[in-house]
């Protein structure tokens, strides 16, 4: 299912007179292997074929993602990419897959808010994508996080392998955070790594549950809309410190039980 893209690499970077390898980027890549790592040890992967980017901190123009054929548990910091947003490889060995290019290089060039955007075809969030309707119902206190956030794409293309798709997908982002798209997955975007991985995580545990009362075949019982906006405001005022200790606790444990990620 994976797809190779064909692009070149090397040349940029002799054109561009400048270090990628600072402290700086380099605790980017060490904080996006992290977080593909835990996301395989949790089950939000599918084989080879989701993707998480990242911009590299200080080149709005360049953005960090994983390679083609290496699963989220393989993955460390040196395996990472650096690709600019025209499709070419400008730091690392090897390539990106292709819809991880089509969808991130564009989203990231079109809506330029998105600091990192982490794309997977996890299994709860990506089930209420394929049921009518609007994917959540905001039932649960989890599910409040997203509130006035979500995007739901109704209109599955195929496979995004060219521009055109990747800027139909970040169209329909618009200004949103959370983009359910039917049929295929979801697309999580946030304005760094920590945020986007509390998001991720959250987002998956929110759609597990809502699925777990609904297989009950029993009436849910949404929020008001005067009470979940209310919750997801105070939600918005703690997330970037919560998604900033979240981080640190799983580059915690995969320091004492994982610490290659960081090679």
């Amino acid at each position: 299912m994976a797809h190779e893209l064909n692009i070149a690499k090397g040349q940029p970077a002799l054109r561009r007179n400048v270090s990628l390898d600072t402290d700086e980027i380099w605790q980017a890549r060490v904080d996006l292997a992290a977080c593909l790592r835990m996301a395989a040890r949790l089950g939000l992967e599918e084989g080879i074929c989701n993707h998480f980017s990242a911009i590299v901190p200080g080149h709005p123009d360049l953005f960090i993602v994983n390679r083609l054929g290496w699963a989220f548990q393989e993955a460390n910091a040196s395996s990472l990419l650096i690709c600019d947003l025209e499709g070419n490889v400008v730091a690392g060995d090897g390539v990106p897959e292709a819809t991880a290019f089509f969808i991130h290089a564009r989203l990231h060039k079109m809506v330029p808010r998105v600091g990192a955007a982490f794309h997977t075809h996890m299994p709860n969030a990506t089930a209420l994508s394929m049921v009518e309707g609007e994917p959540l119902v905001w039932a649960g206190q989890t599910a409040l996080k997203f509130y006035g956030r979500v995007a739901v794409d109704e209109a599955y293309n195929g496979l995004a392998l060219d521009e055109s798709e990747g800027d139909r997908i970040a169209s329909v982002l618009g200004d949103k955070d959370i983009l359910f798209m039917k049929n295929h997955g979801v697309m999580v975007c946030a304005p760094n790594i920590a945020e986007a991985w509390d998001d991720l995580y959250y987002l998956e545990r929110a759609s597990e549950v809502q699925l777990k009362a609904m297989s009950t075949g029993r009436r849910l019982l949404p929020v008001s809309p005067e009470v979940a906006a209310q919750a997801a405001q105070q939600m918005r005022e703690g997330d970037p410190e919560s998604a900033r200790m979240h981080l640190e606790s799983i580059r915690r444990v995969l320091d004492s039980q994982e610490p290659q990620y960081r090679d």
